[in-house]
């Protein structure tokens, strides 16, 4: 509940499982970023708790959530070159200088941004510099899970679906909750939740929703990406 008693997610309870890929569907205005800046900690729970590991984990700090989260609107160092940004988390760590560049370059080659390396964010274009935001988070596996708000919105779906295929391999191994408006990014994950009003309208297999007449059936008469 915001300020002025905005009331944006209501009674939203859920159980997501480790290493499992959840797709949360739903109009602009649903109540998605909302739900996923709850889980980061970068909005405060007005009401209920958030558990990891059966851990409450309101009051704790993003940075101690164990979560990387990437944005709709990316956010990347200005003063480093496209390389540095990617390898940061890894540096952080300590990792050996010789492991970071083969994984740096190897998700560089899997994203496409190989040419780019040595250039600073403020030389690239918006869909360049979210694919940069991807790979740091994405290398930063010391993170087990991942919150991906709208992260290819600004993508055709054309580079989008392709981007899609080259990031699954890189996601495996971790939970991932992933918000999008993108019917295509339901295939093959986990489970999709839709949500409708700052509810949970339906939450589910994605083969399940899709026979059913219901929130999810309507969605995908409405957006883009098709049902399945």
């Amino acid at each position: 509940v915001y300020d002025g008693g905005v009331h944006a997610v209501h009674d939203f309870s859920i159980d997501i499982a480790d290493k499992e890929f959840i797709v949360f569907v739903g109009p602009s205005g649903c109540g998605k970023s909302t739900t996923l800046r709850m889980i980061a900690g970068l909005e405060e729970i007005s009401f209920g708790d958030l558990l990891i590991d059966g851990k409450i984990m309101n009051s704790s700090a993003p940075k101690d959530r164990d979560i990387a989260m990437v944005f709709q609107s990316y956010a990347l160092y200005p003063q480093m070159t496209v390389y540095n940004n990617m390898a940061y988390a890894l540096k952080l760590r300590k990792t050996p200088k010789d492991e970071i560049d083969r994984r740096v370059k190897e998700a560089a080659k899997i994203l496409k941004l190989t040419p780019y390396l040595d250039r600073k964010p403020r030389a690239l274009s918006g869909g360049q510099a979210q694919r940069i935001a991807l790979a740091r988070a994405l290398l930063d596996d010391s993170r087990r899970i991942l919150l991906f708000d709208e992260p290819t919105a600004h993508l055709d779906i054309e580079t989008e679906l392709e981007l899609k295929e080259r990031m699954l391999p890189l996601m495996e191994g971790r939970l991932v909750v992933f918000a999008t408006h993108r019917l295509h990014w339901v295939h093959d994950m986990d489970a999709v939740l839709v949500m409708e009003d700052g509810r949970v309208a339906e939450f589910g297999a994605p083969k399940e929703l899709a026979a059913r007449d219901g929130a999810y059936a309507r969605l995908a008469s409405r957006l883009e990406g098709g049902a399945l």
